[in-house]
């Protein structure tokens, strides 16, 4: 067997991967800068499809700029109101706190004599990615209110009580921490910008900092500190609870007691499971040194249901989400993370997907804008809407003149266009009215059958027509049998909603529906006259007669109720279970049914899951199988299996040992990848230079093999010291 190269070189190859393997057990961290990184400005080029003949690309992206900044307002306006009580109770608790160390009350005596320190346990629920936009309006809310003092607290920044301790005083002081001057309990303030890190410091710190708050002139101080009190509180939150070690927090609270009457802190402790993990974390010696106050924030799933209805269930917003893309987005929430943050990133994702890969989404826009863009439309453009399966089927049920004046005509179809989105705004303003309507009726009937939830009836809407559905026709069915309170409490939400609502077509509704409620009022006063003849009627049978005329009376009885008709109130229920019938079979056509549908609504599930639920064995071999599938580079594309000596080294390499076995040869390996890459540089080359491998080629090797065996694909092999063993096997 003839090696192609020399021993020494055959060792210098071995030492130098292995040497790679071993730098590479390592760990290297590199701080980030202080500086901010520049962004270049994204123009409105890059926001193109695949296609470069698109055309109106920087109205569409100017669009879709537009509608995520409502929707992103929106967005925040609504976790600003779902917040606001939980922050006033917060604000609330610490004022209180406050204002007994302020004033020196008998409650405060009392809590130091037993050194308790004001603690807010605040559950937040399992939705951790959530947690960090409430604790950054906290902080902004005491910020402005209550103290300047606030210190947000991470686990993994506190692994001991020098970090704590560290992190603590630097974020209070906004200066830089010497963390070796904690093991020098004697040691004195290093400069003006190191000092020692420690309870006492801090307390000295507060002392100064606010003796020289009090020393300023009576304007100055109005100025700057108005809003906050002579003696402002300390507070630390704690972000992540259950993730901070028991230690760190029993020596934290246990000095911070000690200290408690010269500092006014204030513990807040982010919980995620229950407050019981309280009890579980501190023993009942450091709990009890805590004073507790346990404050609940809103469910995420309530949280959920409101950004969906004010976000999806709205006409203000013109761009729509179809049924699966929504179920796909709400199954990542139950089923994920319950992150109320991510559902929004993936509306996000939406929108911005619909407005990069839709030519015709211009036209998803304010209906106030239709007409300006209808007939601003090119040649090309009104092909695309000519495509459309939507407007394929409205134009075939039109007459055979109006078929050839939609198809030909540009002009015409700009102006049917028009109409034909100012329709579909209507069907959307009707739809959510209707919609509430009947989750109004479904949402109190046992067992749900069609949801407990708006969005889960929302779903069974757009996915096809509900009232062919068994669900539909068992909650009809449950309907008909409502007591007359919870008929006429619906009836009243009903009217309160078609008349808040903006379509014209509802008064006529709200009419029909008042005269039912009028007809339920009237039935009052019959069903009491007939309460009285009823009460005479059991009077006469308990009257003293015979057993015969007894039990005449009593076969009467019996042969009346088997024949007994319905009931007026029944009569008059069943006529507005079918009314409201009527309505839902009216106006909740499925969207998919309306023409044009497809400019407003985003259906393209199967991209959406590709970016939000990973598959990262997937991705990564087919970047490292197939580049071209993400460089886009015509040179790396390959036909049959090849191997092209133009792709990245990694790919080669990998492509290499998806062809080995078990153990992979370094020396047949380096041969072979030298031969990929030299294939077509030096074709006339004699046989004597092949046998030498080029110290570039040699030294790209060498990180190709690193850098497979950094992502797991390899991994050094101790039964040949000249051998890898390969980790991954079968089709992704």
């Amino acid at each position: 067997m003839k090696w192609p190269l020399e021993p020494v070189r055959l060792m210098f190859v071995l030492k130098s991967v292995w040497g790679f393997f071993a730098v590479l057990q390592g760990c290297f961290v590199f701080k980030p800068t202080t500086k901010k990184r520049r962004l270049s400005e994204k123009k409105a080029h890059d926001f193109r499809s695949t296609s470069d003949d698109s055309e109106d690309t920087e109205l569409r992206f100017v669009t879709c700029q537009s509608l995520w900044n409502q929707v992103k307002s929106e967005t925040q306006r609504i976790q600003e109101d779902l917040n606001k009580q939980l922050l006033e109770n917060l604000v609330s608790f610490l004022s209180r706190s406050h204002s007994n160390f302020q004033e020196k009350t008998t409650e405060w005596t009392c809590r130091m004599k037993f050194r308790e320190i004001p603690t807010a346990a605040l559950v937040l629920g399992v939705n951790v990615t959530d947690h960090d936009l409430t604790f950054r309006g906290l902080s902004d809310v005491l910020q402005d209110n209550i103290t300047p003092y606030v210190a947000l607290l991470e686990a993994k920044d506190c692994p001991g009580i020098k970090n704590l301790m560290q992190k603590l005083m630097g974020q209070l002081m906004n200066c830089d921490i010497d963390v070796d001057s904690l093991e020098d309990e004697n040691c004195v303030q290093v400069s003006q910008n190191k000092i020692r890190c420690s309870m006492s410091s801090l307390t000295s710190w507060y002392e100064s900092i606010t003796k020289k708050t009090d020393s300023e002139t009576p304007s100055k101080k109005r100025n700057s500190s108005s809003r906050h009190w002579q003696f402002p509180p300390v507070v630390v939150i704690f972000k992540d609870m259950e993730s901070f070690t028991t230690k760190v927090l029993q020596d934290f609270i246990v000095i911070s007691s000690q200290h408690i009457h010269e500092l006014p802190l204030v513990l807040i402790f982010g919980i995620a499971t229950s407050p019981m993990i309280i009890h579980r974390l501190l023993p009942h010696s450091v709990s009890s040194l805590l004073c507790i106050e346990l404050f609940q924030s809103l469910s995420c799933k309530e949280h959920l249901s409101t950004i969906i209805d004010k976000l999806l269930l709205t006409s203000r917003f013109p761009f729509k989400l179809g049924e699966k893309v929504l179920q796909v987005l709400i199954n990542i929430f139950l089923y994920h993370d319950f992150s109320v943050q991510n559902f929004i990133k993936g509306f996000q994702l939406c929108i911005v997907e619909h407005f990069y890969s839709q030519p015709l989404s211009v036209l998803c826009c304010q209906l106030v804008d239709i007409k300006k863009r209808a007939y601003s439309l090119s040649h090309e453009q009104c092909e695309n809407i000519r495509r459309l399966p939507s407007f394929r089927r409205y134009v075939e049920k039109q007459e055979s003149g109006k078929q050839v004046a939609l198809l030909t005509n540009d002009c015409f179809l700009k102006e049917e266009t028009e109409k034909l989105l100012e329709d579909l705004h209507v069907y959307h303003e009707n739809y959510v009215s209707i919609l509430r309507c009947l989750h109004v009726f479904t949402s109190s009937l046992p067992k749900y059958p069609l949801g407990k939830q708006i969005r889960e009836l929302h779903c069974a809407c757009l996915e096809n027509r509900v009232w062919e559905t068994k669900e539909y026709e068992s909650s009809l069915q449950l309907a008909r049998m409502l007591n007359k309170t919870d008929l006429v409490t619906m009836l009243q939400q009903c009217v309160e909603i078609l008349m808040s609502s903006s379509g014209k077509e509802f008064d006529k509704a709200a009419e029909k529906l008042k005269e039912f409620l009028t007809q339920f009022q009237n039935l009052e006063a019959e069903a009491s006259q007939e309460r009285d003849v009823s009460v005479s009627s059991q009077k006469e049978l308990q009257k003293k007669t015979d057993l015969y005329h007894l039990q005449k009376t009593l076969l009467e009885l019996k042969e009346s109720r088997r024949s007994k008709k319905l009931t007026k109130f029944e009569m008059l229920r069943f006529e507005v279970v079918d009314y409201i019938d009527s309505l839902v079979r009216k106006y909740l056509v499925p969207a998919d049914d309306r023409t044009l549908h497809e400019i407003v609504y985003f259906n393209a599930t199967t991209v959406l899951r590709g970016h939000l639920n990973a598959a990262p064995r997937t991705a990564l071999h087919t970047a490292l199988n197939n580049p071209h599938w993400y460089l886009k580079n015509q040179a790396l594309k390959c036909d049959g299996g090849g191997i092209s000596n133009k792709a990245p080294d990694i790919c080669i390499v990998y492509k290499l040992h998806l062809e080995c076995g078990r153990l992979i040869n370094l020396v047949d390996w380096l041969e072979a990848f030298s031969t990929v890459v030299t294939a077509a540089e030096e074709p006339n080359a004699d046989a004597a230079s092949s046998d030498q491998v080029d110290d570039t080629i040699h030294a790209r090797f060498i990180r190709a093999v690193s850098e497979l065996e950094l992502l797991g694909f390899i991994k050094p092999s101790k039964q040949k010291t000249d051998h890898v063993a390969r980790l991954t096997w079968g089709g992704c």
